[in-house]
């Protein structure tokens, strides 16, 4: 046997536990820090819409799901406005620029993934008042955000 012949391509199963180890380790880390991540908090913007709009704020976790949202400004709403005491938050919409947003995703997913909408990011966390002034066109590309708009189901019915 010639001990100078490289064999890092043979089987080995000392190597393949160290390399199993090692995924293993990278995997508890990575696992780890998307856990940080999803604890970490934003502060949303949104407009409650009943015919006029209504600018609030609330803060959630980037790991939390839109209904958790809807139910949380649902909550904060009832305070306020008398139909909010009646509705589920299944029955509230999230539509961020041109979009309903689904309950069951998560800001992070939406973040992760650079969600982008017909005119641009979903979310620019670096909300605007929308001071456009003549013809709106959906086809140029902004890199501002405006708060969504939090609606009852009805309102699409």
């Amino acid at each position: 046997k010639n001990p100078y012949v490289d064999t890092s391509f043979l089987p080995d199963r000392q190597r393949e536990a160290e390399t199993e180890a090692e995924r293993e380790r990278l995997k508890n880390e990575w696992t780890e820090a998307q856990k940080r991540i999803k604890q970490e908090t934003l502060e949303i913007t949104y407009s409650y819409w009943d015919g006029t709009g209504h600018r609030r704020m609330v803060h959630v976790k980037k790991g939390d799901t839109i209904a958790h949202f809807l139910e949380l400004i649902r909550r904060e709403l009832a305070k306020e406005f008398r139909e909010m005491q009646n509705v589920s938050s299944d029955a509230l919409l999230y539509v961020k620029e041109d979009l309903i947003i689904p309950q069951d995703i998560s800001f992070y997913d939406l973040i992760a993934t650079k969600a982008r909408g017909k005119s641009g990011p979903l979310f620019n966390f670096d909300v605007h008042d929308d001071v456009r002034v003549g013809a709106i066109d959906s086809r140029v590309e902004k890199d501002e955000s405006h708060p969504g708009k939090v609606v009852e189901r009805r309102w699409y019915d």
